[in-house]
């Protein structure tokens, strides 16, 4: 899996001073707070679209006392066509800047044709698919933020035959709103989260959906797994 593997920011810039994050025992030793065991059992339970793999990967350091991390890829065949990794972070204490307990980080990326590439709407569009995806299955949140950055690399010299290649990336976090016994709906995050992923990728929606709904094509040439 060819997995997104940069650092993420919660996108507060307050966190830098905080113990290392940890995943806690998950075992059910009983020295993680219910709360976040219960939110991260979610994410485990949670099925998504067979085109989408997912697996653990080990959460950053000194974003929060928990933190869980996963990291995805939309797969087609042997190519990723897109990948990206999502950290749950919680703070019994709570957080100023999040407005709540847990909080959500993401890094998602794909290829991009080079006329896709240069639409100057594109950031505004790729930040709308996220915030569309959440309220897509009616989840509440609260203090987005993010960026959008697309970047191109043309090739010179020895690497001159390499075709000009565009990327898309999107770094964003918020914060779940807080369900019973202070628990956000995790599962239904992930899902939206997934379906970010695989707009991105260039899949059509995984059931009945709007057909206005635009998403990225698929790249000519993606990533070989």
């Amino acid at each position: 899996m060819a997995a997104a593997q940069e650092r993420l920011s919660d996108g507060t810039g307050g966190m830098d001073d905080a113990k290392d994050a940890k995943e806690g025992d998950l075992d059910g030793s009983g020295t993680t707070p219910l709360p976040f065991r219960a939110a991260v059992d979610a994410l485990r339970a949670t099925r998504l679209r067979p085109q989408i793999e997912v697996e653990q990967t080990k959460a950053p350091q000194r974003l929060a006392p928990y933190a869980y991390a996963l990291e995805a890829a939309v797969v087609d065949g042997d190519q990723d066509l897109a990948d990206g990794r999502l950290v749950l972070l919680y703070d019994p204490a709570g957080h100023d800047a999040w407005r709540g307990s847990f909080r959500l980080v993401t890094l998602v990326r794909a290829e991009l044709e080079p006329e896709m590439a240069a639409d100057p709407l594109l950031p505004d569009v790729c930040w709308s698919w996220l915030t569309g995806a959440l309220q897509a299955r009616g989840l509440s949140y609260g203090e987005p933020s993010g960026t959008v950055t697309r970047a191109s690399s043309h090739y010179f010299g020895g690497l001159s035959e390499r075709p000009a290649a565009s990327q898309i990336e999107i770094r964003a976090s918020w914060t779940p709103r807080e369900g019973l016994g202070g628990v956000p709906d995790t599962a239904a995050h992930l899902a939206s989260w997934c379906d970010l992923l695989a707009q991105v990728a260039g899949l059509p929606p995984a059931g009945p959906g709007d057909a206005s709904v635009v998403t990225l094509p698929q790249r000519r040439d993606p990533q070989s797994r």
